[in-house]
C-alpha cells in the first residue's frame, strides 16, 4: 500500500532516507524531511506493508531551470529507495507512478530525475520507466 507520508511517518522515512543517504546526520536529515512535510510543492510516499515501510520516494516541483525540459514547473523526483531485500518487486516503480500522479494532479506537463553516472542500478531503473537521458554532467570544486 502506498501512502502520502505526513509527519505521523517522520521516523519510517528517516529510517530508509539514512539507508539512502548514509553520509547525511540523521539530526540534518530529520530537519529537512520535516521542512519538506510542511512544503505543499512536495510530498514523500510510502509503501507501507503490515505497518512496515519497505520503501519511500520523494518527488517536489522545480522552478529553475532542470536540463531536458521546455515547461515550468516540473515534477522532480529528487530520491527513491526500496529496502534491498524487497526489490525487483515492482515497489519503486509503483512510488514512481504516485509521485507522477501528484505531478500530475498539480498540471505540470513534464517530469524530470538525476542519478549519479556510477549508479548504473538507478540509469537503468530510469530507462525501465521511461525517462530518457537529457545529458550528462560532472560537477566540480575548487578551494579558494
Amino acid at each position: 500500500m502506498i501512502i502520502n507520508a505526513g509527519p505521523e511517518d517522520l521516523d519510517k522515512l528517516l529510517e530508509l532516507a539514512l539507508l539512502l543517504w548514509p553520509e547525511n546526520p540523521p539530526g540534518s536529515l530529520r530537519e529537512e524531511i520535516t521542512r519538506i512535510l510542511e512544503d505543499s510543492d512536495a510530498a514523500y510516499f510510502l509503501w507501507l506493508e503490515g505497518g512496515n515501510a519497505l520503501g519511500f520516494a520523494q518527488v517536489q516541483a522545480r522552478r529553475d531551470y532542470v536540463e531536458g525540459t521546455g515547461t515550468s514547473p516540473v515534477g522532480y523526483l529528487e530520491g527513491i529507495f526500496v529496502r534491498e531485500i524487497h526489490r525487483g518487486r515492482g515497489f519503486a516503480s509503483g512510488l514512481l507512478t504516485a509521485c507522477e500522479s501528484w505531478a500530475r494532479e498539480r498540471g505540470y506537463r513534464e517530469f524530470a530525475s538525476d542519478c549519479e553516472l556510477n549508479n548504473a542500478d538507478s540509469l537503468r531503473f530510469h530507462l525501465k520507466n521511461g525517462f530518457q537521458e537529457a545529458g550528462r554532467l560532472i560537477s566540480f570544486t575548487k578551494a579558494l
